[in-house]
């Protein structure tokens, strides 16, 4: 695979679809102010998966270490949304390592297992549910976006836990964050049918399965979580933007539904796979000089 190298922070003007190789807060920089119509993305939980890669989030020491350096990305995602843009946000929670510095492989999900985990945070006692999800919220709203929604992200078909002292967790959260007060939301093109088989304004409850990928080795973004996210926000045409990209599937919903994707990505073996998923020509791939 053939990339453009760029060595220095230069705005680039955007014309196409577009994936950028390097670090999230650093490739944000380069992209034009008011150029984004909408932001979905769901960035690396913290401390439950390591990538294997130099300047990963979610291995921050610290849990404010992990919040403040989402809240910087997201304030440069601020930058380049437009006004009347939106930030679909999904992002999971965690329960307190007991200070093990390790996790132990779970029969029934092999990919649980680390060999480095964070102390547990200032605060909290062994065995706390962390409510990373919610501190992100609140942070994000004390840096000026407004919280508009928290969305509940079902799962029928949730990981088994073994877990015996607490009901299993089927869910996580989805906030809707605008940068102003007013902004373009299309409820007409996201209504449910109710009990009655009517249709009505979409509630805040999606159910939706998880679905991975091949060669991803973890559960993948859903494009059904996707969906509704980018038809309510979006018209034809416009850019989204997933600064934390994957395997690409943001991507793939947005070319299915005609929009135009700026992906995000640090690890360069995502980057192959999404470009692959997305047959992306070589000169629609940026990698950011180290």
């Amino acid at each position: 695979m053939k990339y453009q190298k760029i060595d220095s922070p230069e705005i680039l003007t955007l014309d196409d679809s577009l994936i950028i190789e390097g670090d999230a807060l650093h490739a944000l920089r380069m992209l034009p102010a008011q150029s984004i119509q909408c932001v979905v993305t769901s960035p690396p939980y913290w401390g439950l998966r390591d990538y294997g890669i130099d300047g990963q989030i979610g291995l921050e020491d610290t849990l404010p270490q992990f919040l403040n350096h989402l809240v910087a990305i997201f304030n440069e995602v601020k930058r380049v949304l437009r006004d009347d843009g939106t930030l679909w946000l999904n992002i999971g929670d965690g329960y307190t390592s007991g200070n093990r510095g390790y996790r132990a492989n779970d029969k029934k999900n092999p990919a649980r297992a680390m060999s480095v985990r964070p102390d547990t945070p200032e605060g909290l006692k062994p065995k706390d549910l962390q409510g990373i999800p919610w501190r992100l919220a609140f942070a994000l709203q004390d840096d000026g976006w407004y919280l508009r929604s928290d969305i509940v992200w079902h799962k029928p078909n949730a990981m088994p836990e073994s877990v015996k002292d607490r009901p299993t967790r089927a869910h996580e959260y989805l906030f809707m964050l605008t940068k102003s007060e007013r902004y373009y939301y299309n409820y007409e093109d996201v209504k449910e049918k109710g009990l009655n088989g009517k249709l009505r304004n979409r509630r805040s409850v999606w159910n939706v399965n998880t679905k991975g990928f091949p060669g991803a080795h973890f559960a993948t973004f859903p494009s059904q979580l996707i969906l509704p996210c980018i038809l309510a926000s979006t018209k034809l045409d416009d850019y989204i933007l997933d600064p934390f990209f994957g395997s690409g599937t943001v991507g793939v919903s947005c070319v299915e539904q005609q929009r135009k994707y700026i992906g995000i990505e640090l690890n360069p073996e995502y980057v192959e796979l999404a470009a692959d998923r997305l047959s992306a020509a070589e000169d629609r791939i940026i990698k950011i000089a180290a």
